[in-house]
């Protein structure tokens, strides 16, 4: 990806249990069903929404274009802990039907054995109140800065972007 700042191959600084979380290889949804807690995806949006700068590039289309998201919040016991948006071409045959799915996680089908999936490696970044993702996990929680990881998801070889804002409450709960 050529335009992706805020976005690093290091994670930031975090506590460990936070950093766990993150920097988790697998589906995150697993990671935070093990931890026994009560696990929901509850939909915020899911249809048409714009491109956003650093994600351009991923998606192969120009920055305000339009584009699919499906924003949903990942909650243990009610709590809201991670705010994620996936992001694909607009009308996309490939990825539609998996994000069409309503409160059931995308991360157990997309670190499941889906054939012909490829997953870029994770990304990772601090994003600030001034990023759109920021001031949309603000919504839920504020903060000054969200840990936050993004991975690109290929299936027949159309993108997918996935974006995962980790909220203050997560480390009170692991």
């Amino acid at each position: 990806m050529v335009n992706d700042a805020p976005w690093r191959s290091a994670p930031p600084a975090l506590p460990a249990s936070v950093l766990d979380c993150l920097t988790e290889p697998a589906s995150l949804s697993l990671r935070l069903q093990a931890g026994g807690r009560r696990f929901a995806v509850t939909v915020l949006h899911q249809g048409e929404d714009r491109v956003q700068a650093d994600e351009a590039d991923a998606l192969g289309l120009a920055e305000g274009q339009p584009m699919y998201a499906r924003h949903v919040l990942l909650t243990l016991d009610d709590v809201p802990v991670v705010f994620a948006r996936s992001a694909a071409r607009p009308g996309c045959p490939d990825w539609l039907p998996l994000l069409q799915r309503g409160s059931r996680s995308l991360g157990l089908t997309l670190f499941g054995e889906l054939a012909g999936l490829s997953r870029e490696p994770l990304r990772y970044g601090l994003l600030a109140a001034g990023h759109p993702l920021a001031a949309a996990a603000a919504q839920t929680q504020a903060a000054a800065g969200y840990p936050a990881r993004r991975c690109r998801f290929l299936l027949g070889g159309s993108p997918l972007l996935l974006t995962e804002l980790f909220l203050p409450s997560l480390e009170d709960l692991l």
